[in-house]
């Protein structure tokens, strides 16, 4: 990473130098995916709100050209805005262009060798959200052996996105304070208004679930796009092979999104931050000695990955309370978070199988469960096995008040609904796991047996196996 870029300034900042688990490669699409949600989100929730709750915006354009046919989307994003800073080269064309000329946008024209030139980013700073991605494209070096690749799509960027409220802030700082190389006047009044919306209180949180289910609707309209605008450049055999290409890195990306919502909510929960790994693992394994299909333990994995992606807007209480100690609102966002992950699911049509694990973890064996009240083999084999090995992972770990049980401690609880919420079978064949875990014959696994390539490479570290603390 550039030792002077947003990226590696703002890593300086965090303890032991670890950005969050959103951080990796990312196709340009998928960043203009991610960027259209954050900036969606402004337009939906804040063109007619008072000015004081309005965002101030941030925004970074590589090479600052690309962009410039986005400049009238950025005339509304301005008007719903307190404050828009857009940083481009002088060429850029934002000067002339409408949008430069309103009173509340500051354009900085960025020295053609500054190493921001290479950024794209955009933080969004509000009284009531913090949300942001930045990224920075790889270097020439970076893209061998291939290359840089000529084909727009496939250009890939070190970046990430976060709505973690200190995070943004300390970008917000960043940037800011680069801006006074250009501007010390400028940067002055950003600093000012920064300070005024940190200590802003009162409004409500903005509610920012719907930025997630928007990012894979543009994810998955792309591809179409995509296809049309090569059909008019290429002749038709060329047109075939880059359609193939284009249908893989978008299923990767929006595979990639997901996985990264899932990786975000498992950051947030500083209680269980490998819940996910570690349900995946135990999954699969309870889905091996059951002798499932080999299709049925791939999408099984990769839905003990996904689980928990229904939480990603989650209140900040259901990682640090347990359900008894949830208020009315956040308790009913609780026993719906497997449907609403499903729902996010379901944008991409090849995840339908495993959205229906998801959807399905929390119904009960008598029937009383959620979200259709299925009853004993009425529930899918995967979500049994997922919705047992849930709950009995998290028992090992700490919540609020409640102590981390011990492995035999944590099945002896599932036992105990075993028939009301949970297949009596499956709790004995878990509990046949547990028996050869307490008697050193095996060790739970930490991490499933295969996991998908954008998962972060450093998640090793952070997969430690399932406590066996009493």
């Amino acid at each position: 990473m550039n030792p002077e870029s947003t990226l590696a300034r703002l890593q300086a900042t965090l303890p032991d130098n670890k950005l969050p688990s959103s951080y990796g490669v990312y196709f340009k699409n998928t960043l203009v995916a991610l960027c259209h949600a954050l900036e969606d989100h402004i337009l939906q929730t804040s063109g007619g709100g008072e000015l004081e709750i309005k965002p101030l915006v941030l925004v970074t354009f590589q090479q600052g050209k690309w962009y410039l046919q986005e400049a009238d989307r950025y005339f509304d994003i301005a008007k719903a805005s307190r404050r828009v800073v857009i940083g481009a080269v002088a060429d850029s064309g934002f000067a002339n262009h409408k949008t430069g000329q309103l009173e509340n946008v500051s354009l900085i024209n960025l020295d053609p060798i500054d190493p921001i030139i290479q950024e794209w980013n955009l933080i969004i700073l509000a009284p009531t959200y913090k949300a942001m991605v930045l990224c920075r494209e790889l270097s020439h070096q970076e893209y061998q052996p291939q290359g840089k690749p000529e084909i727009d799509i496939e250009r890939k960027f070190y970046g990430l996105w976060s709505f973690d409220q200190s995070l943004v802030s300390e970008a917000a700082k960043i940037f800011i304070e680069q801006t006074r190389h250009y501007d010390k006047a400028l940067a002055d009044q950003l600093l000012q208004l920064y300070g005024e919306i940190l200590t802003t209180v009162g409004p409500p949180l903005a509610d920012i679930s719907g930025v997630v289910s928007r990012i894979v609707t543009y994810l998955q309209s792309s591809q179409q796009q995509m296809v049309a605008i090569n059909r008019q450049t290429r002749d038709l055999w060329e047109l075939e092979g880059q359609a193939l290409r284009v249908s893989r890195n978008l299923n990767a990306n929006k595979l990639q999104a997901f996985l990264r919502m899932a990786q975000r909510v498992d950051e947030r929960d500083t209680a269980n931050p490998t819940a996910s790994l570690q349900v995946a693992a135990l999954s699969e394994t309870l889905g091996q000695l059951l002798d499932l299909p080999a299709l049925q333990l791939r999408r099984l994995r990769l839905a003990g990955l996904l689980f928990r992606v229904g939480l990603v807007s989650a209140p900040n209480e259901v990682f640090t309370q347990t359900p008894d100690r949830f208020d009315q609102q956040t308790l009913t966002f609780w026993r719906d978070r497997s449907f609403i992950g499903s729902q996010l699911l379901q944008a991409m049509p090849e995840l339908s199988p495993v959205a229906e694990i998801v959807k399905h973890k929390l119904e009960h064996w008598d029937g009383s469960g959620r979200p259709d009240g299925l009853r004993g083999e009425e529930i899918p084999i995967a979500s049994r096995i997922l919705g047992l090995v849930a709950c009995f992972q998290e028992w090992t770990q700490g919540r609020g008040d409640r102590p981390a049980l011990g492995l035999t401690a944590a099945w002896e609880k599932c036992r105990e609904i075993s028939g009301s919420r949970f297949d009596p079978a499956l709790v004995d064949t878990l509990g046949n796991v547990v028996r050869l875990a307490e008697m050193g014959l095996m060790e739970l696994p930490s991490r499933p047996s295969q996991l998908p390539n954008v998962w972060l490479e450093d998640a090793g570290d952070r997969t430690p196996s399932v406590t066996s603390a009493s």
